[in-house]
């Protein structure tokens, strides 16, 4: 048995080890005072002056901060009402609508929502149609976590709330939504992070013009790997980390308060 403990622990650091890594060369490296960024040559934030001035840069995370918002406010919305209605209705045909986009491949999706918006909708490519492709691709994902956490639940709660006299939508916004909260936040979350960097989707439905982080980034690479652009992804990194860490603490509060 002891045996067995090492070896899955050893396992655990071997793969944890291999997945950050990376991302902690990235950070170190983004500090690098080298512009070939090879090789270690000393410490400086040149690379994060350069790139706060850098305006196509800025405008590129200020366009992608907007779409990830939206889609992410959209998928959640509409995610939530998906989820919901999966688990009340049992139809067959609702998890088949609002889960075949997180099964589709990237390339198949994006592709399609192309032809769609210019072929069918005769739509002018640009942040609105990002915002309707990640939206699409999202909702799969918040549906998904939200259906996981009422399949947790038991009905008797809502079955005696509706006893003692409670409406549909009280028994929704007073015990529903509450329960379901945490789902609803790691939604939101996955959501925005899965928006902000995507590449694929993104690179089929944008126009010409406003410049997109994800493209920014692709664009800056066909050259070579800067620090600068490993300062961007350590910004990324950064906001990640924080969203995660305020949504923690949140889950914790609502946790205390409903102890108490």
């Amino acid at each position: 048995m002891q045996r067995r403990m090492t070896l899955l622990w050893i396992a655990s650091i071997l793969v944890y080890t291999f997945l950050y890594i990376p991302l902690i060369i990235v950070v170190i490296f983004s500090f690098n005072n080298s512009k070939l960024n090879a090789e270690w040559v000393g410490f400086t934030l040149h690379w994060y002056q350069t790139l706060f001035h850098n305006h196509e840069m800025l405008l590129a995370a200020r366009n992608s901060l907007i779409i990830a918002i939206s889609a992410s406010t959209l998928a959640t919305l509409l995610g939530t009402m998906a989820g919901l209605a999966i688990h009340r209705y049992k139809l067959k045909i609702l998890p088949i609508l609002a889960f075949t986009p997180v099964a589709m491949p990237e390339i198949l999706l994006g592709v399609s929502l192309l032809l769609f918006f210019l072929q069918v909708l005769n739509l002018t490519l640009g942040m609105f149609s990002i915002i309707i492709a990640h939206t699409t691709f999202c909702i799969g994902f918040v549906a998904i976590i939200v259906r996981a956490r009422l399949q947790g639940m038991d009905d008797l709660i809502f079955e005696a709330a509706r006893d003692l006299g409670a409406t549909p939508w009280q028994t929704f916004y007073h015990i529903t939504l509450p329960l379901i909260r945490p789902a609803i936040i790691a939604g939101a979350l996955m959501s925005f992070t899965l928006s902000i960097d995507d590449f694929v989707i993104t690179f089929f439905t944008k126009g010409v013009g406003e410049p997109i982080l994800p493209i920014q980034i692709y664009t800056m690479i066909k050259v070579a790997i800067t620090p600068e652009v490993n300062a961007v992804s350590t910004l990324l990194m950064l906001l990640t980390l924080t969203l995660i860490f305020v949504a923690t603490r949140f889950d914790t509060s609502v946790l205390r308060s409903e102890s108490k």
